[in-house]
């Protein structure tokens, strides 16, 4: 059966970062909390309304009656708190990654996260030169949960949509890579299984135990 499975066309694998390959996002919230406090947004629950969200989205979404003066403020603040950050990875993330690369499958990362964060983190993580393809931020004009990212990844790897699997947390990534036209496997890291169930197929807690056949099972099922 894997034998058989092989002989089909490879699927890439576009993979978000926060929250699926390193668990940031509790730090995130702390960061994010204390930002809409100190503005005085009064928005309940503020850091899951803006997962997955790029910088600017936020800034002119939820900051727009501010000047220019306090977006450059906030912006320098999580660039600070990102080179500060520690990076943890999500259980199996980094193993699974590398064992793609072993089996030669074409691996992207799609992050609403800017160029210096990408670099910075990495470098931590000893992942320099193992992504096919980087969508940042600094790539594109529109944030997730519009599809531009997850397209412009699968069109650097020379894959058509179906051609793709995403692994998303956040519903605004899910969104992004179900309206790209995408398989997406879900990671309820921050959202609870339950409702990550009620947007795609397939929801795991982690890459723990995530071996190459489970890779080709969910392959598979988009061919």
């Amino acid at each position: 059966m894997l034998a058989k499975m092989e002989n089909k066309s490879k699927i890439a694998a576009l993979f978000d970062f926060d929250g699926v390959i390193v668990d940031t996002e509790s730090n995130y919230d702390v960061f994010w909390n204390g930002i809409a406090s100190k503005y005085n947004l009064g928005i309940e629950n503020f850091p899951a309304k803006i997962k997955g969200n790029i910088m600017s989205n936020i800034l002119g979404t939820y900051f727009s009656q501010y000047p220019k003066s306090v977006h450059d403020e906030i912006r320098k603040a999580c660039s600070d708190f990102e080179m500060n950050m520690e990076y943890r990875a999500i259980p199996g993330a980094l193993e699974f990654i590398r064992l793609l690369k072993k089996h030669e499958i074409q691996v992207g990362l799609v992050t609403s996260s800017d160029n210096k964060k990408v670099a910075k983190a990495t470098e931590v993580l000893a992942l320099q030169d193992t992504f096919d393809c980087i969508v940042t931020a600094d790539r594109i004009t529109r944030g997730k949960p519009d599809p531009m990212c997850f397209l412009l990844g699968a069109s650097d790897l020379g894959k058509s949509p179906k051609e793709c699997l995403v692994f998303e947390d956040s519903f605004a990534g899910i969104q992004a890579g179900l309206d790209a036209g995408m398989q997406v496997i879900a990671l309820s890291t921050t959202n609870p299984k339950t409702l990550l169930q009620e947007k795609v197929k397939f929801v795991i807690p982690d890459f723990k135990g995530i071996d190459y056949l489970q890779f080709l099972l969910w392959s598979n099922s988009i061919q």
